[in-house]
């Protein structure tokens, strides 16, 4: 399996970024070619530390980084690439990797 992670950094409008990603960016999102799962994190994102400056984190599986490449070529994909500056006021960092299970 592979995965991309994203990191949606701290939004200057917390409630309009929620808004507009449940409404808007999740349904565009659920089109990506490919996709196997979809998952968000709930609540506060927390590092040892404490607050971690992260908003939301995003975790969408493919069966391969190939996969992934794929998914994101595609209109659909190019129309969810598109749509992140308009909601993610704070920045987003996206890793993509292999996994396996240990």
């Amino acid at each position: 399996m592979a995965e991309i992670v994203v990191l949606y950094k701290t939004p200057k409008d917390a409630a309009a970024f929620d808004k507009y990603y449940a409404e808007t960016h999740i349904p565009l999102a659920k089109k990506l070619p490919g996709l196997k799962k979809y998952a968000v994190s709930k609540g506060p994102v927390a590092s040892p530390a404490g607050p971690s400056g992260i908003h939301l984190v995003a975790i969408l599986t493919f069966d391969s980084v190939a996969d992934i490449q794929v998914a994101f070529a595609s209109p659909e994909g190019k129309a969810t690439g598109a749509d992140v500056p308009k909601f993610a006021s704070g920045g987003a960092d996206l890793l993509i990797f292999d996994t396996k299970e240990v």
